[in-house]
């Protein structure tokens, strides 16, 4: 049996790796789809004091609570910054690492540095209060219209201290294993550029960037690949 740890990224929740945990759940593994603080059903946390490291603290704190050893643990876009820090924090708890169309920094470097001009212009456009509006689902590559209703009931905005915070890594997280899956190839986004300089694997499953929400069971069956 494995344990996965699934964390979502930015304006999500627990909630969008539903599917995704019940197939990994079938295949009698533990799954844990923690809600980083401020976001989904934590909605009413929300502050724009919140920032990376709170949620790094939200995943170191679910590894100690729960006891959790030798994690597959998976970042989706913005949660490949949380994901790594986390796992840098507390290596000897996690066995493997799994970015899903993400984020990755090295020591000192935040997501704004890390986007393209463009992005961190949108960025600046959408915030009010320290907090980022929610994104169209076209977005995030989501189309069909139940999804989209899906999404837009349940996204919610995100602190804007979480782009812009600096990654803190001490190196620790070099020796995890780590590989990538690449859901938006073809996309601005520097996701398999960072892949590259950082020498990971990459999987390619081009069905839009929110591959827990418009392919699930073939991201499913990536993860259980690594069982």
């Amino acid at each position: 049996m494995t344990t996965y740890v699934l964390v979502h990224g930015a304006w999500h929740g627990g909630w969008c790796w539903r599917q995704v945990a019940a197939r990994l759940r079938e295949a009698g593994h533990e799954v844990y789809t923690p809600t980083l603080t401020g976001l989904g059903e934590r909605a009413h946390l929300a502050s724009p004091d919140i920032g990376l490291r709170t949620h790094v603290d939200d995943i170191t704190g679910l590894l100690t609570c729960e006891d959790l050893r030798e994690v597959v643990l998976v970042g989706h876009s913005y949660a490949g910054l949380v994901v790594r820090e986390a796992a840098d924090r507390m290596p000897g708890r996690v066995s493997q690492i799994v970015l899903v169309d993400a984020w990755a920094g090295r020591d000192g470097e935040s997501l704004d540095d890390l986007a393209p001009e463009f992005f961190r212009e949108w960025v600046e456009s959408v915030t009010v209060d320290g907090l980022l509006a929610t994104p169209p689902p076209a977005m995030v590559g989501v189309t069909k219209p139940e999804q989209v209703e899906w999404l837009e009931a349940k996204l919610t905005p995100q602190p804007r201290l979480t782009f812009s915070e600096p990654t803190r890594l001490t190196g620790a997280v070099d020796a995890i294993r780590c590989r990538t899956v690449l859901c938006s190839p073809k996309g601005p986004m520097p996701f398999a550029r960072l892949a590259g300089e950082h020498g990971w694997p990459a999987t390619i499953l081009d069905v839009g960037h929110d591959a827990m929400v418009t392919a699930p069971r073939e991201l499913a069956d990536i993860l259980l690949g690594d069982a």
